[in-house]
C-alpha cells in the first residue's frame, strides 16, 4: 500500500516539526549542572511517567540493548538521578527509580521545554492552531506517550529524607 500524497505531506511536516523540538529539547538539557544526554534524560523521562522500571523494561520502553541501557543506568546512578531499588519476591532482580535530584532535573527541563514551546505556539497564527493539539495528542498516543496530565501534572516530589533512609 502506498502512502497517499497528503500522507506524505503530514510525514514531512512532522519531521520538520520534530527536527524543532529535538533541537527545543536539547536547549533544554544544555547548561544544567548535570551533565544529561538526550538518551538519558529520555530515560528519566519514562521513570517519571512510569514509575519504576527494570533494566530489561527500560531498555525495551528506550528501543535499546539492554546492555546499553545497563551503562545509561550506571551513569545515572554515579550522577546521584536514579537509584537501584531490590525487587520484592526476586532476590535478584532490580529496578530503578528516580531519586530527589532526577526528578528536579525532570522538573527543569519541563519547565524550560514548556517555555520555549509556548513561545512557539504563541508565534503561530491563531488560525492554525486549530486543530493542531488534537492531531498532535493523536500523534502522540499512537507513538505511546503518557499524556502530560497523565504524570507531570500530577508528579509530587517524595520526600528527600525518605530517600536518605
Amino acid at each position: 500500500m502506498h502512502e497517499t500524497a497528503a500522507g506524505e505531506d503530514l510525514v514531512d511536516a512532522l519531521i520538520s516539526a520534530s527536527r524543532a523540538l529535538v533541537a527545543v529539547a536539547a536547549r533544554s538539557v544544555s547548561g544544567l549542572p548535570s551533565e544529561v544526554t538526550l538518551p538519558q534524560y529520555r530515560a528519566l523521562v519514562v521513570l517519571a511517567s512510569r514509575g519504576p522500571q527494570r533494566g530489561v523494561e527500560l531498555a525495551a520502553e528506550l528501543g535499546v540493548n539492554p546492555s546499553t541501557a545497563t551503562r545509561l543506568i550506571e551513569r545515572l546512578v554515579r550522577a546521584d538521578l536514579v537509584e537501584r531499588r531490590p525487587v520484592s519476591g526476586d532476590r535478584r532482580a532490580v529496578s530503578v527509580a528516580l531519586r530527589p535530584a532526577g526528578i528536579r532535573l525532570v522538573r527543569t527541563v519541563t519547565r524550560r521545554r514548556r517555555s520555549e514551546v509556548a513561545r512557539i505556539v504563541a508565534a503561530m497564527p491563531a488560525a492554525q492552531r486549530i486543530g493542531a493539539e488534537g492531531a498532535l495528542r493523536a500523534f502522540a498516543d499512537a507513538a505511546g506517550e503518557v499524556p502530560e496530565h497523565g504524570w507531570w501534572l500530577g508528579f509530587a516530589m517524595p520526600d528527600e529524607d525518605e530517600h536518605r533512609a
